[in-house]
């Protein structure tokens, strides 16, 4: 199964999940600089909303949209499968980092939260899903065993 197969019928704009990307990239450099837990459940709030298929809450969507709309960007879409699937890992990684704030486990929320950082500047800046690889893989290993 090639990234190129239709996985779903509904289909997401690239363009606004790179730059929901990078203001999640932004918020999780500003936790681990400066360690305010508060940022983490912003995080957590934001992953959550979007998850739940409720975008209107979401202030990262917000400004996404906006940013579209004022630069009259062109929609780039893609399959929404994949990056729900991602969204879904982002999801489970903001919780994490929470979890680790509130038992005061600072370094390893530290390094949670770069792996978080890395992931969301990959799509930013270069395009690459790492969760939707992921997604990918499982679906070409699921494909492979219901043979």
């Amino acid at each position: 199964m090639s990234p190129s197969c239709p996985i779903s019928t509904r289909r997401v704009d690239a363009n606004m999940v790179r730059i929901i990307s990078f203001q999640v990239a932004l918020i999780t450099l500003a936790l681990i600089i400066t360690g305010k837990s508060f940022l983490a459940f912003l995080l957590l709030f934001d992953f959550a909303v979007r998850i739940s298929r409720r975008p209107e809450l979401s202030l990262f969507n917000l400004i996404a949209k906006y940013t579209v709309n004022r630069c009259n960007i062109t929609p780039k879409l893609c399959d929404e499968s994949p990056k729900r699937f991602a969204l879904g890992l982002g999801f489970f990684t903001s919780l994490l980092l929470v979890v680790l704030y509130l038992a005061g486990l600072y370094t390893i929320a530290s390094v949670v939260g770069i792996v978080l950082l890395f992931a969301a500047l990959l799509e930013t800046i270069f395009d690459f899903c790492i969760g939707c690889k992921l997604y990918y893989a499982i679906q070409l290993i699921k494909s492979i065993f219901n043979k």
